[in-house]
């Protein structure tokens, strides 16, 4: 029997490419025998994207702690509460400045400031094109400061026959980056 040893944090924000955070949201429901405890916050510009996109609100449909964007009495507002990763999927670039500028504004940012300064992983999986100066400096900023910043650039060496698998090949990166063991198409399997 395996033991629950990963608390999680998601964020979503308005970025587009909400099929990023349902394929994420999925696999983590998914590998619940790993996961003690995943919080979930979006943004209200995730919400309306996630419906834009996908034509739904799935988001509502999953059995996290969802918290409100602004409850900074929410878990992940704490260090105490010793999340071991969090996740922002999508990344705007606006969340990206604020994280990499340390304004707590909500609970998002201020939860990545707490991942931060608890030296946890904090993953950022942003998703715009082309990048300014701004943007990569920003980039930078996290870095040097412990984020780990994966871009959503599916991969196409496995493949991939649907939007979700495409979306899949970056969601993997991203588990592998939390410390959670899972299936995922590897470089030199035959599968």
């Amino acid at each position: 029997m395996e033991i629950k040893t990963h608390k999680i944090a998601v964020a979503v924000t308005g970025a587009s490419g909400s099929i990023y955070a349902k394929v994420l949201l999925d696999k983590l429901t998914n590998l619940g025998n790993q996961i003690s405890e995943v919080s979930l916050v979006l943004s209200d510009n995730a919400k309306e994207v996630w419906q834009y996109e996908l034509g739904n609100q799935g988001f509502e449909n999953y059995s996290f702690k969802i918290y409100g964007k602004h409850d900074f009495t929410a878990a992940i507002a704490s260090g105490s509460s010793k999340y071991s990763a969090m996740i922002i999927c999508p990344c705007s670039m606006g969340t990206l400045a604020r994280v990499a500028a340390g304004v707590s504004n909500d609970l998002i940012t201020r939860a990545a400031d707490v991942m931060l300064k608890e030296r946890r992983k904090l993953i950022l999986v942003t998703r715009d094109t082309p990048l300014s100066l701004i943007h990569i400096n920003n980039m930078k900023t996290v870095t040097e400061a412990g984020g780990i910043i994966c871009p959503a650039s599916p991969s196409f060496y496995s493949k991939p026959q649907s939007m979700e698998a495409l979306a899949a090949t970056v969601i993997d990166r991203v588990i592998d980056l939390a410390g959670i063991e899972h299936e995922a198409f590897r470089w030199g399997n035959t599968k």
